[in-house]
């Protein structure tokens, strides 16, 4: 059995967004802090998209639907 060390990366739209120490374990606080770069994150929903490699990627995918 091997235990890998596991970094988190955020990802918005293909682009892997900034995690600033302070914030990488408050979820909440780390999507107000991206929601500055990009305000859609806002209403997006977060998507575990796995792992790959050494990295666990969450996705932040923009909601899709109509209006009214």
């Amino acid at each position: 059995m091997e235990i890998n060390q596991l970094t988190r990366a955020y990802r918005y739209d293909g682009i892997d967004l900034p995690v600033p120490p302070h914030l990488a374990g408050d979820a909440q606080g780390l999507r107000a802090y991206h929601a500055t770069l990009y305000p859609a994150i806002l209403n997006a929903e977060m998507v575990d998209a796995g792992v790959t490699g050494t990295v666990h990627v969450t996705e932040y995918r923009r909601a899709v639907g109509t209006k009214g």
